[in-house]
């Protein structure tokens, strides 16, 4: 089991940088009624978490994976087509946050620098309207509609059900898994509950640190998945 945790660290960083979710949840953090929304978001992001972890779990047990000596076929085709996903996001990523850096760089006036710096989505800018149930509805939906997200679960749920644990060590793997994959979006909810409006100008740091950092750091992340996850998956086929 330890060993399992171990090989799954890669994946649950893989969802923990993830810079909508931060973005999204700082901008919730700094608007109206921050605590009340945090808190949904924070709900909201674990549900979507651990649904979809629990989904694949319960199909790839549907598919009687977990009793199979050899993983099947399918099991390694799927395994792949995961790493070159998350090889072609994190080349995206990567790229992504490149052209905006390098727009700024070459930016002569203080107009030019802001209009290359990395902008938030458009629906973002209306979060100061939200009620914790949009809120909640949000941190859902980041993570469920979030391809590389909901990718880096169903990768994990693999692993997890080809290791054919007993039932208690599934639910501590899963239980430290989700753990993990939360981590992010509780400590700086947990931080505006304790410190209220003190926590602004850490909050702007975090936004800004994010914003100008966050792409280049999870490219790299995504890379050393997807390349894991295909040398197990080529291994397996060879």
């Amino acid at each position: 089991m330890g060993e399992l945790i171990l090989q799954l660290i890669p994946v649950a960083i893989g969802i923990v940088l993830s810079p909508l979710a931060i973005m999204a949840l700082v901008a919730i953090l700094v608007s109206t009624h921050a605590r009340r929304n945090g808190v949904a978001f924070l709900i909201g992001w674990a549900v979507g978490t651990l649904g979809v972890l629990l989904l694949g779990l319960w199909l790839f047990s549907v598919l009687e994976l977990h009793q199979v000596t050899e993983p099947p076929l399918w099991a390694d085709v799927l395994r792949i087509l995961l790493a070159l996903f998350l090889l072609g996001a994190a080349f995206w990523v990567y790229r992504r946050g490149h052209a905006h850096v390098k727009a700024m760089a070459e930016a002569t006036t203080p107009q030019a620098v802001v209009a290359a710096a990395p902008q938030l989505p458009g629906w973002l800018q209306t979060i100061s309207t939200f009620r914790p149930g949009r809120s909640a509805a949000l941190g859902v939906g980041i993570f469920v509609l979030n391809p590389v997200d909901a990718s880096c679960a169903l990768l994990a749920a693999l692993d997890m059900t080809l290791a054919r644990l007993d039932t208690g060590s599934l639910v501590a793997v899963v239980a430290v898994f989700w753990i993990v994959s939360i981590l992010p979006i509780t400590l700086p909810v947990v931080y505006v509950l304790l410190r209220g409006p003190a926590a602004q100008p850490s909050l702007d740091r975090l936004r800004d640190w994010v914003a100008t950092h966050t792409n280049v750091l999870n490219a790299a992340l995504l890379l050393v998945i997807a390349v894991l996850q295909l040398q197990k998956g080529l291994s397996a086929l060879l």
